[in-house]
């Protein structure tokens, strides 16, 4: 929050200097594909009186249904991504636990987490490549009347597309991973043939911050690539290629400056794009990977010099435009700060081990009646933690008990396998704290904004001096003009307002 409201007080500090303070939308030009399409139907401009193309509000609702639908289907894509790595995670940990090799069979929950992170991430670079020619069909599709609204349109659907693409692994395993194995002697099975995944034994956090450390540096190394490495491939086999066509080496400037790349077609999207999934990473999950805002301002510090070089020397010279604001960008990085107090509320609560034990430490544990400072209220917590199973009902000749981690009752007990008090307790004490977390740092982030304004005071008093000024002169050139038609007429001059 302190972020985009010191942000709102720079952009009102870059428009006030490139003056574009009274600079309006309506001034942008019609697209052209726009006048094509709908120039036999004109309206009168309410603003500029004049007659333009106008789209039908059943044509333009149309559209928009086929649009959502694309993005719905693109979503689901994903999803079915997803689903289909999680098949892959239970078939592969039934392989890897049976293992001939004994490092693989130790640590078989890691080399399937390890295996599926790194599959996720190619079919996450896969789809991209798909996502962007579907947004610009779409978008297209839409028929968007001026530049500025084809820009917004492409950047939600982009972002959209991308944020679901990489993040829907790391929702699962937050939230949905080890929640509905059920328990021994009773495990849900997928397709009645492979028993759901568990979370690691420490906790649901370790195969989150795995997912998500990786993800992350992998990204940053290939975005980096794709920005600057590929340019100078591109630029070095056009120079390789003009040299071998022209034996005179001696070429001018300016035709080697035609030979480097054009910029991109859709200008600073790509840029704002990654900076905007950047800042989802550093803050969505922040609890449960405090690594990520480290990783991000190192890839920035190295990216804005890499930028500068890639914009100085590989790059044509990008056309100007004028702008006063980011866009629909403002708005995505809006949501998502309210998103990341949701999911960082989930993750404290519901995947983390703090709300188990803060309900054993004040209700369960040694420190439950009485509290002496020399006492570890936590001791006996895994034990406590752990549940029994009689292995007898296996009926595989085995007798004697097994510890499972969950809350339920245990075989002698009247409701054997039920899930225990204590169970319903964690649960309510999780919910609690959902909401409290949630209303308290909404009501911190609520008067931050307020108390910070988004136009520093001297800007908006240096705004408002100029308003005056302008006012004072129209008023002087008015009186000017009322004192030259009175002598004209031969009435009395007044040097003030009459």
């Amino acid at each position: 929050t302190v972020f985009l409201e010191f942000w709102k007080r720079r952009r009102s500090i870059l428009t006030y200097t490139w003056d574009l303070i009274e600079w309006e939308e309506e001034e942008e030009t019609l697209r052209p594909q726009f006048e094509a399409k709908y120039y036999k139907m004109e309206i009168v401009n309410p603003i500029t009186g004049k007659p333009e193309p106008h789209q039908p509000s059943s044509d333009k609702v149309t559209r928009l249904l086929v649009s959502v639908s694309g993005i719905f289907f693109m979503i689901s894509l994903v999803i079915t991504a997803v689903f289909g790595v999680v098949v892959y995670r239970l078939v592969v940990m039934e392989q890897f636990a049976s293992f001939k090799w004994n490092f693989i069979k130790q640590y078989w929950q890691f080399a399937t987490s390890a295996a599926a992170v790194c599959i996720n991430f190619i079919i996450i670079m896969l789809l991209n490549l798909a996502y962007e020619k579907i947004a610009y069909l779409l978008t297209n599709l839409e028929y968007p009347r001026t530049e500025s609204e084809w820009e917004n349109s492409f950047a939600l659907k982009m972002f959209l597309f991308q944020f679901v693409n990489l993040n829907s692994s790391i929702f699962y395993i937050a939230f949905f991973l080890g929640r509905f194995v059920g328990h021994p002697g009773k495990y849900n099975k997928l397709f009645d043939r492979w028993r759901l995944e568990e979370c690691h034994p420490s906790g649901c956090l370790i195969d989150l911050c795995l997912q998500m450390g990786v993800i992350m540096f992998l990204k940053q190394i290939w975005n980096n690539f794709m920005e600057l490495g590929y340019p100078l491939i591109q630029n070095w086999w056009s120079r390789h290629k003009i040299k071998r066509g022209i034996h005179d080496a001696s070429i001018p400037q300016w035709e080697n400056d035609w030979n480097l790349q054009p910029m991109n077609l859709h200008g600073l999207m790509d840029e704002y794009l990654e900076m905007v999934l950047q800042f989802g990473f550093t803050t969505i999950f922040v609890a449960a990977f405090p690594l990520a805002p480290l990783l991000a301002l190192l890839n920035n510090i190295i990216e804005i010099r890499l930028d500068a070089y890639k914009f100085v020397t590989q790059w044509r010279r990008p056309l100007p435009a004028r702008a006063t604001d980011i866009g629909i960008w403002l708005g995505i990085l809006e949501g998502i700060g309210i998103l990341a107090v949701i999911t960082n509320a989930f993750v404290i609560a519901i995947t983390s081990d703090y709300i188990p034990r803060f309900v054993y430490e004040y209700k369960y544990g040694p420190c439950a009646n009485h509290v002496e400072p020399s006492e570890n209220c936590l001791k006996g917590y895994v034990n406590n933690s752990l549940s029994f199973f009689d292995l007898s009902e296996l009926g595989m000749g085995k007798s004697g008990y097994c510890r499972y981690r969950d809350y339920r009752g245990p075989p002698w007990s009247s409701k054997p396998y039920e899930f225990t008090l204590q169970y319903w307790h964690i649960l309510a004490a999780r919910l609690a704290f959902i909401i409290v977390f949630e209303h308290l740092v909404f009501g911190i982030k609520s008067f931050i904004a307020y108390l910070i304004p988004d136009v520093p005071k001297g800007l908006h008093d240096r705004i408002r001096r100029e308003k005056y000024l302008v006012q004072e002169m129209m008023y002087e050139a008015e009186l000017e003009h009322l004192q030259q038609q009175r002598r004209k007429s031969g009435q009395p001059v007044h040097h003030e307002w009459p």
